[in-house]
This record gives structure tokens, C-alpha cells and sequence, in this order.
């Protein structure tokens, strides 16, 4: 049970970081492009990662690691950014919040084939049930302006997202949870370099600051810190249990939006929220 409480305090410690990121990527695509913004956020991470894994003198991984490490690469360091990034250019960050909602399924999903973990009935319905008040607060919030594009990225992202915590979740109990991101940073890093250098922008002085600003939080806290959180949190206490706290990060990221980008926090937001939450002790329950 120790092991379980740790994990759900480093998994919900993990996703306040993350809840960061859809505010913070919406502010650094009006300046930068999604593709510069993927492969420099990647980069920067990647670079911190690597003095961090040679100054702790960290071995390399074996053969059958770095097949894993490619997929949460593909995952988590260029899908999930890009397809957010590319749906953020024309979705608001409340909008594309709806589909974060589905991010506790996909890495359920994902557990069940990647990790063999088997949840009972009882959580798959709590949790579909958290779900959807959240997709349906969203909504309402929002309003149903589906954009073929934008929310085709998203779905994509959720997907990939899903897979990469998962595969991530799986590994980091053999490596570590800091150090499951840091190699699949350095694997990525070639490729995520090549990509900054193409998409490189032509003029930094058209980049407002407060550009600099959102790209320097998806780099530090998005790319990496969040996931020291999050892997540890998803080895110690279960992929499928502790992934259900993340239906509390689009409310998280609601209150960041209306501090951050002045959207209004109203009271059904705090009911839906504790619905949400009493969703989240129930699937925990029967994970």
C-alpha cells in the first residue's frame, strides 16, 4: 500500500506539471511554429537529459530497452508535442483540453496490452464514467466546434500519448523513472535536432516574449521534470491506477487558462471536479 500512496502522490505531482502544458504550447505557437517548437523543446530537454545521465554515470540501456525507448520517443517526445502544437494553431487550449479528458482510457488501454495489467469491470466503468463528465463539462464550456484538422491532431496525440506513458510506465521499472526519459530525449534528439534546424525561424525579433516564455516551460517542465513525477509514479502504484489521476488535469489546466489566458473558473467547474475526483477513488479502488 505504501507503494501505491507514493505513486499516486508522484502521478498527481506529474500531472500539475503537464496540466502546464496545453496554456503553455497555446502562448509558443504564436510565435514559433509546431514543428520548430516540438523539435527545439525536444532538444533543450534532450541536452539537460544527456549531462544528467553522464553525470550520474547511468549504464546504457540493453538492446530490447531501446526498442521501448523508441516507442515512448514516438510517443511522448515528438507525437504528443507536434500533434498538440499543430491543433493548438487554431484550437483554443480549452477545447483541446476535451480530448486530454481521454488520456486516462488511452493509457488504461495501453496498460492492458503493453503492461498485461488487468483492471476489473468495476474501474473500466468508473473510469469511462469520469470520462465523459469531463468531455461533457468541456463541452459545455466550450461548446461542439469540431474542427476536422485540429481535433484529428489531438485525437492522434491522446493515442500516442497514451502508448508512450504506458511503454514508459512498463520500463521505468527497470531503469528509473528520470532515467526512461532521459534516454528516450537522447534517442529522439538527432532527429528532433535536424527538425529545429528546417523549421528554424527566419526572425526572432516577430517572437514575443512571452513566446520564449511558454517554450521554456514545455522544454523544462513538459519534456522532463514532469516526467520524473510521472514514470516513478506509474511504476510504483500500477500504469492503469495511477493514469486515472490525469481526468483531474484538464481542470487543472482550466484554472491555469483563466489565471494565465483570463478564462472564467465557474462554480459547475468545481462540482464537475469533485465528481471527477470521487471517479478517481473509485477506479483506484478497483484497478
Amino acid at each position: 500500500m505504501k507503494a501505491l500512496h507514493q505513486g499516486w502522490l508522484y502521478g498527481l505531482i506529474g500531472v500539475v506539471i503537464f496540466a502546464g502544458s496545453m496554456p503553455a504550447t497555446r502562448i509558443a505557437v504564436h510565435g514559433f511554429s509546431p514543428e520548430f517548437l516540438t523539435g527545439a523543446r525536444a532538444c533543450i530537454a534532450a541536452v539537460l537529459a544527456l549531462i544528467l545521465l553522464i553525470a550520474l554515470k547511468q549504464p546504457r540501456p540493453s538492446p530490447q530497452q531501446i526498442k521501448a525507448l523508441f516507442i515512448i520517443s514516438a510517443g511522448v517526445v515528438i507525437g504528443f508535442p507536434l500533434f498538440t502544437a499543430l491543433a493548438l494553431q487554431t484550437a483554443t487550449a480549452a477545447h483541446s483540453l476535451i480530448f486530454i479528458a481521454l488520456l486516462p482510457l488511452a493509457t488504461a488501454f495501453f496498460a492492458v496490452l503493453r503492461a498485461k495489467e488487468a483492471p476489473k469491470r468495476a474501474f473500466w466503468i468508473y473510469t469511462c464514467i469520469g470520462s465523459s463528465l469531463v468531455i461533457l463539462f468541456m463541452l459545455n464550456q466550450s461548446g461542439l466546434h469540431l474542427s476536422a484538422a485540429g481535433d484529428g491532431y489531438m485525437a492522434a496525440a491522446v493515442l500516442l500519448c497514451g502508448l508512450g506513458y504506458a511503454e514508459g510506465g512498463v520500463l521505468s521499472r527497470e531503469l528509473g523513472g528520470w532515467q526512461v526519459i532521459c534516454w528516450a530525449l537522447v534517442i529522439a534528439f538527432p532527429a528532433m535536432l535536424l527538425i529545429s534546424w528546417i523549421y528554424f525561424p527566419q526572425d526572432f525579433s516577430a517572437v514575443p516574449p512571452s513566446a520564449y516564455l511558454g517554450l521554456a516551460y514545455v522544454s523544462l517542465f513538459s519534456m522532463l521534470i514532469g516526467f520524473f513525477f510521472w514514470y516513478k509514479g506509474l511504476a510504483l502504484g500500477g500504469i492503469a491506477k495511477v493514469g486515472q489521476i490525469q481526468l483531474i488535469q484538464p481542470f487543472i489546466g482550466l484554472i491555469l487558462c483563466a489565471l494565465i489566458l483570463n478564462e472564467h473558473v465557474t462554480l459547475l467547474m468545481i462540482a464537475v471536479s469533485l465528481a471527477v475526483a470521487a471517479c478517481v477513488v473509485m477506479a483506484r479502488k478497483y484497478a
